[in-house]
């Protein structure tokens, strides 16, 4: 798809951030997802998942583009497509993140690949960090972002995948506005379609507010975390397979395949399969 080729030129680019592990902001996602925990102290290793609470952009107001994100350029390539959205990762957790910590992430763009889908074209970058305390690296992480077109007015909605059967443990989650908010706030995520009902119904041409990607990742991970609290996770990957709304309560589902791993999913409303994780354990 030669008009896409352009992007190739953002192959390799190279990002690097630092930041200090706070405590306040592993606080507030507790509370966010209904946990019980104790103030963290220094020290402590922070949860799985929750090193996305670190790191967050910084764009001024004046260069926020008109879905809340940043404009495109920069260290991203400006892909043209206008929705954009998480569709997967993979991590290895090599050693914890403590609370803090300073710490010093290292992006860079290894992949970047076009074709037509369904409902129009698709692009997708591929982002790989790594994130090094005093110690070395602590974890690696790869991030497959997807831009698309919206679907033609009136297309045909593409069918919805089966969500797998059988968990051994399950939560019930209300995504609610609230729950939603929260969760921007945390990330510092202007990305209108979590938290603007006009917008997202009206421009973007959803049912409703756009449950976050990493946030049912999160939950799928939570999820694991209650029912093995003492288990050390040291692998992660997951896939976004179809939108959450606000509009009804879904489910995090989890099913040990053996005694170090997990598969774990997120079932939404009408049985369909939304997200689907693997977990790896010690």
């Amino acid at each position: 798809m030669n008009e896409f080729a352009h992007l190739n030129d953002w192959l390799g680019r190279v990002d690097e951030a630092g930041d200090v592990l706070d405590r306040r902001p592993s606080i507030a996602l507790s509370a966010t997802l209904d946990r019980d925990d104790p103030p963290p102290v220094a020290g402590d290793p922070l949860p799985p998942l929750w090193h996305w609470l670190h790191f967050l952009p910084a764009a001024r107001q004046s260069a926020i583009g008109p879905d809340g994100h940043p404009q495109r350029g920069g260290f991203l390539p400006p892909v043209a497509l206008p929705r954009r959205m998480w569709a997967g990762g993979r991590l290895v957790f090599i050693q914890p993140l403590r609370i803090g910590d300073a710490v010093k992430r290292t992006s860079r763009i290894v992949d970047i690949s076009a074709r037509q889908g369904r409902s129009g074209a698709l692009v997708f970058v591929r982002v790989r960090h790594e994130i090094a305390n005093g110690q070395g690296v602590a974890l690696t992480e790869e991030n497959d972002i997807v831009y698309r077109d919206p679907p033609e007015p009136g297309a045909a909605a593409e069918p919805a995948k089966p969500a797998p059967t059988g968990e051994h443990f399950a939560r019930t989650i209300t995504p609610d506005p609230v729950l939603l908010f929260r969760y921007s706030a945390l990330t510092f995520n202007g990305h209108r379609i979590h938290y603007d009902s006009r917008y997202v119904t009206e421009v973007e041409g959803y049912p409703g507010l756009v449950v976050h990607g990493p946030l049912i990742a999160t939950l799928l991970v939570d999820l694991l975390r209650r029912e093995r609290p003492d288990a050390r996770l040291t692998a992660f990957e997951f896939r976004a397979v179809s939108p959450l709304f606000d509009t009804a309560p879904f489910t995090v589902c989890g099913r040990f395949d053996d005694a170090r791993t997990a598969s774990l999913w997120a079932r939404g409303p009408q049985g369909e399969l939304a997200m689907q994780a693997r977990a790896t354990i010690a």
